[in-house]
């Protein structure tokens, strides 16, 4: 199952494959775990089809267990520390019968959970005799939602040879963008570069010691990087491309990381729980204009949103509707103006807001307000309002002791000439933390505390 990726590995056995607690193991070494982690397997009676959850961050012993489970077709569940409080809940929906947990020394626990396999989407895929990969999506708009997906289809491109690069692995874990990023390295003979904790400090001391070439995140992190201004006194020498997705950029965002970084290429990525990662190309390092497809995948607009068709979409969710159409495409419910073959993502549907028939996507908003000195951290998202039907309500986070009116008065003024009247937040909350949950994806309309 995993034949491809195990003759990599033998081409490069002395080679570095990933970098953990200061130790760097080499492709070698994760042979031996995951044929150590394959008997482990066979002596707790773990066969083919058993549905796993694997319970870590990247380690050494995570990705070789990933890999393991993979190669005995098991269906496997990752889970973080980002979904702590929802963990319990997840293995239910998830019909979970074993949970292996990666310790923070590296150690591998077993545990049986009693669950009966009783969904019919996870018996068809049993059925297949494939291995298979459950994802959360994060919630941020509402309830996590659980994608079943065929392991088979999903790791064919990752039999196309690329470009073997250092790459750091901040996406999480159990994150579709996460999980591309791990196997892109891993089938192209590069080295991950794990951090355990993914604060602008430690990313930007990994990304100098360990020679970090590609930088996968998100914007609220970029965003949370310039201002903590961690990286000024960092050597980012090696660093050639910093990729983007998971959420909306905002323009100053992007512009603001382009002057602290010029030497770095920016490369907006899409990709969704849903249908995998599509192969993508912006238009230039300031732009957000965006081409993505490639192999396997195909896009069309209806009702100016984008759908997906994909030869590696998921099955279905275990805990909601089917998204797809008739004709087999998947709904994103983002919204996109068209350039030729570039797309521009404004926003997701359920987040716009009306007020009085015009549209306002929250990403615009937020964006402008980062622009303004003193300015932290800022969510918006509509609040009812029985007369515009909404309003558009922004929390921010200071820097400064202002107090909300002063704040308002300044706003506004700083505004004027920047977005259109109905644009500009009528309701302003301070707030004195972050509006980002464990997988720095930002999240509007509710507290993002203890959120993920």
């Amino acid at each position: 199952m995993i034949t491809f990726l195990l003759n990599q590995f033998e081409s490069n056995l002395k080679n570095d494959a990933l970098v953990w607690q200061d130790r760097a193991y080499s492709y070698g070494d994760l042979l031996d775990l995951i044929r150590s982690h394959q008997s482990s397997l066979a002596n707790h009676n773990i066969r083919p089809g058993s549905i796993v959850s694997l319970e870590a961050d990247f380690s050494p012993s995570s990705v070789a267990m990933l890999l393991a489970l993979i190669d005995n077709r098991n269906v496997i569940v990752p889970l973080t520390d980002s979904v702590k409080d929802k963990r319990d809940e997840f293995r239910e929906i998830a019909n979970v019968e074993y949970v292996v947990e990666i310790k923070a020394n590296d150690d591998v626990s077993f545990q049986g959970t009693g669950h009966k396999v009783d969904h019919q989407l996870l018996q068809e895929l049993q059925g297949r005799n494939h291995p298979g990969l459950i994802l959360f999506s994060s919630g941020s708009t509402g309830k996590s939602k659980a994608a079943v997906h065929d392991l088979v289809p999903l790791l064919e491109k990752f039999k196309v040879p690329r470009k073997s690069k250092r790459i750091l692995t901040f996406l999480l874990f159990d994150h579709i963008g996460g999980f591309n990023t791990i196997m892109y390295s891993l089938s192209n003979g590069g080295c991950a570069i794990t951090v355990s904790d993914r604060t602008p400090e430690h990313v930007c001391a990994a990304i100098e010691k360990y020679k970090a070439e590609i930088l996968p995140t998100s914007p609220t992190f970029l965003n949370l990087l310039l201002l903590s201004e961690s990286y000024k006194d960092k050597d980012f020498s090696t660093l050639e491309l910093v990729t983007y997705g998971t959420e909306m950029m905002p323009e100053s965002t992007l512009s603001r990381f382009r002057a602290a970084f010029p030497q770095v290429t920016m490369q907006q990525t899409y990709g969704l729980s849903e249908v995998g990662i599509l192969r993508s190309k912006s238009e230039s390092s300031d732009s957000l204009w965006v081409k993505i497809g490639g192999e396997g995948y195909e896009t069309r607009i209806r009702d100016g949103m984008l759908e997906i068709k994909a030869k590696a979409a998921m099955m279905g969710y275990l805990n909601a509707p089917s998204p797809f159409t008739e004709d087999g495409w998947f709904k994103t419910g983002d919204v996109v103006e068209v350039k030729g073959d570039f797309f521009r993502f404004l926003g997701r549907k359920s987040e716009i807001i009306n007020i009085g028939g015009e549209k306002v996507y929250p990403a615009e908003v937020e964006g402008a307000l980062q622009e303004m000195d003193g300015v932290l951290d800022v969510a918006v998202a509509g609040e009812p309002h029985a007369i515009m039907g909404h309003i558009v309500t922004a929390r921010v986070r200071l820097n400064s002791e202002e107090t909300q009116k002063e704040f308002r008065v300044r706003m506004k003024k700083f505004l004027k000439d920047k977005l259109p009247a109905y644009k500009i937040p009528q309701k302003i909350i301070l707030e004195d933390h972050s509006f980002h949950g464990g997988r720095f994806k930002k999240m509007r309309g509710q507290s993002a505390s203890g959120h993920n």
